[in-house]
Order: C-alpha cells, then structure tokens, then sequence
C-alpha cells in the first residue's frame, strides 16, 4: 500500500475537518463496495480456473475418469468430482 499525503490531495477544508478527528495518524479509507471486483477478476485467475474446470468437464464428458482427471491436473479426486457434478 501507498501512503498519499493528505493535503496534496483533499481540499483544503477537508484535511481541517478531518484534523478534527485525528492529527499526525495514518488512517485507511477503503474503496466503496461497489468499487471492489470479484477474485481473480484483475489477476486472470478466475479465467484460468473457469478454463480449467470447463476443460475437465469435456474430458470427463468425453471418457476421462475422475482419477485420471485428478492426476493430470493434481487435484484431489473429490475435488474433480465437484467439477464434473457442478452446474455451472
């Protein structure tokens, strides 16, 4: 995390009224909720895994079993069991 300067920033008025409250602290102000993305979303993580998940399902679609599944792809057979039975 990178620390701002307050008063390079917020208005004047603000970093009065805010000194009010707290003076010479270092304070966080979170994003609002709607500013926050689901995981993986900025990472390509959940594209990788939904990839994934869609690639198990069409071998096990196509005769893989859930054993060969969990080793090429060294998940848990539960794991993959979960995947394949999904409805997503």
């Amino acid at each position: 995390m990178k620390y701002v300067k307050a008063t390079s920033i917020l208005p004047e008025k603000l970093v009065i009224e805010i000194q009010k409250y707290v003076q010479g602290e270092t304070i966080y102000i979170p994003k609002p909720k709607a500013a926050y993305g689901k995981w993986g979303s900025r990472s390509g993580g959940r594209k990788f895994i939904d990839e994934r998940n869609n690639a198990i399902k069409h071998a096990f679609q196509n005769g893989k079993t859930i054993q060969q599944l969990a080793e090429d792809h060294f998940l848990a057979t539960e794991t993959i069991r979960k995947i394949v039975y999904s409805s997503k």
